[in-house]
């Protein structure tokens, strides 16, 4: 962008709410990020940080549980996310690129008789004002390293779970958010789900806002996949609406994995973080824990989420089971949920296409129709005696439970064909927007595109022709990924 243009600026919008926007003259104009957006090495700190919340009070024992993921591969995996949260606003979604830029990033977890410290080495300056650690970052960073213990020494390493099986799959996943401190019991139902896409365009973003200021005038909470973009927006508008109904406590609950903790790092509205082992997991904590959904207009990662959403309720077991879901999005973003009902028509059927409202451009009535789901909610956990704050009666198959990892060998033994159950259809084509995400942004994704070329995806024309039309629908409207100097590559291939 020519320089003299600042001048001319209207309004600039705060680059970590979307995609860089700028008001020139009256006019919204998009402009491409250059390197002056990505994280610069120079300028580093060094300091050492406390914990807070549910690290300050520790026995030895848990200290040195503490101490024993500061070795090997779990000291990575913490270095990993822990880079991701200091990160924070950062415009690129290139989880290579921002690890390279700060390859000398370390942080070493420090014993001490009162607990334990951080000792962080050239981290981004941005996390930092006046020398000391953004408390909001510094919340983030330490639930980062809670989770991360918690899961390898509780989870993976006790023996307590088979994660083999569906119901020890589900415990373990009830004991992270538990150890997370997101469980409330005795509240009534007022948690709501949204999902939507880091790379959406201002009026987008902006009507993410709008919906979640609506439902926090309503007493409803906002539970999200804790990014930029439509998982920001109806924080920030909820949060608004909270002050203005002097609601302290509310709850911003920001769900992610260490995959994509990179390319979509906890937005500063977030107050409870959890980092759950894997996408899997991640989907089935959002429908244990939230009381309705809502998706906004999105890329391939919110795909993946209504895939795995429709294909759950499809399930037989769960008949008599629905989650509150609608659709929405400005009136710009018809022709995108437009596209999306063909796809699950085409591929799913009717029954699918019963599972969801779609409400276009009006976010009071959005809010209206989620608070009154509540109302129903509340009375079916009440008849079924299912916790207000987990819900357990929900069937979520072991198909759709197990990791699934991205290759060029799995993505091209996708079974995509109507040889099956309609859930188990939506089980296989969630993977395929997975295999996506993990080969636009997650950083083994990328580099496994790198090697050996795109992934190669087989299935029967007429189930990979709608898939083909909304991906090139999301390429062409820029949904892959946030945008950048060069155009978008592909990481699959359609084969039909």
């Amino acid at each position: 962008m020519p320089q003299g243009c600042w001048n001319n600026c209207e309004n600039l919008v705060d680059t970590d709410d979307a995609k860089p926007w700028v008001i020139l003259s009256g006019h919204t104009t998009s402009f491409q990020p250059t390197n002056l957006y990505l994280p610069m090495q120079s300028h580093t700190i060094n300091l050492e940080v406390g914990p807070t919340g549910s690290l300050e009070m520790l026995s030895q024992f848990e200290v040195s549980q503490l101490h024993e993921a500061d070795r090997g591969a779990d000291h990575e995996l913490f270095r990993r996310c822990a880079l991701a949260v200091l990160n924070s606003g950062s415009l690129s979604d290139d989880a290579e690129t921002i690890f390279q830029s700060y390859k000398d990033f370390e942080i070493r977890i420090l014993q001490r008789a009162r607990g334990i410290r951080l000792a962080i080495a050239n981290a981004p300056p941005d996390a930092f004002v006046g020398g000391h650690m953004i408390t909001g970052i510094k919340d983030h960073l330490f639930a980062v390293l809670r989770d991360i213990v918690f899961i390898k020494t509780e989870i993976e390493r006790s023996h307590k779970f088979d994660l083999g099986k569906s119901a020890s799959i589900t415990d373990a996943v009830f004991h992270i958010v538990r150890n997370a401190r997101v469980l409330q019991a005795g509240r009534p139902p007022d948690l709501v789900v949204c999902w939507g896409g880091h790379s959406i365009d201002r009026l987008e973003y902006d009507y993410t806002k709008d919906v979640g200021y609506e439902l926090g005038l309503r007493s409803l909470h906002i539970c999200t996949g804790c990014g930029p973009g439509a998982m920001k927006g109806p924080m920030k508008g909820a949060a608004i609406a909270h002050a203005k109904q002097r609601i302290p406590d509310g709850r911003y609950i920001g769900m992610t994995e260490p995959g994509i903790i990179a390319a979509e790092p906890p937005n500063p509205i977030v107050n409870h973080l959890v980092i759950m082992p894997d996408i899997e997991k991640r989907l089935e904590a959002f429908v244990r824990l939230g009381h309705g959904i809502i998706v906004f207009p999105g890329g391939v990662g919110t795909t993946e989420e209504i895939l795995f959403l429709t294909g759950l309720l499809l399930h037989p077991k769960n008949q008599n089971h629905r989650i509150p879901l609608i659709f929405t999005g400005p009136r710009q973003s018809k022709a995108y949920f437009e596209q999306i009902d063909r796809l699950i028509g085409a591929t799913l059927g009717d029954e699918a296409k019963g599972l969801y409202k779609v409400i276009i451009d009006d976010p009071a009535g959005v809010a209206r129709s989620m608070a009154a789901s509540m109302d129903d909610v509340l009375r079916i956990r009440r008849d079924t005696e299912d916790a207000y704050y987990f819900n357990w009666l929900l069937h979520v198959p072991e198909e759709m439970q197990q990791p699934f990892e991205p290759t060029h060998e799995t993505m091209a033994a996708l079974q995509l064909n109507r040889d099956q159950p309609p859930y188990l259809l939506a089980a296989q084509l969630r993977r395929v927007f997975s295999g996506i995400v993990a080969g636009n942004v997650k950083e083994n994704g990328v580099r496994a595109i790198k090697e050996n070329g795109p992934f190669k995806i087989n299935g029967d024309p007429a189930i990979m022709k709608p898939v083909d039309e909304l991906l090139q629908a999301f390429v062409d409207q820029q949904r892959m990924k946030l945008p950048g100097p060069a155009a978008y590559r592909p990481c699959y291939e359609l084969v039909m």
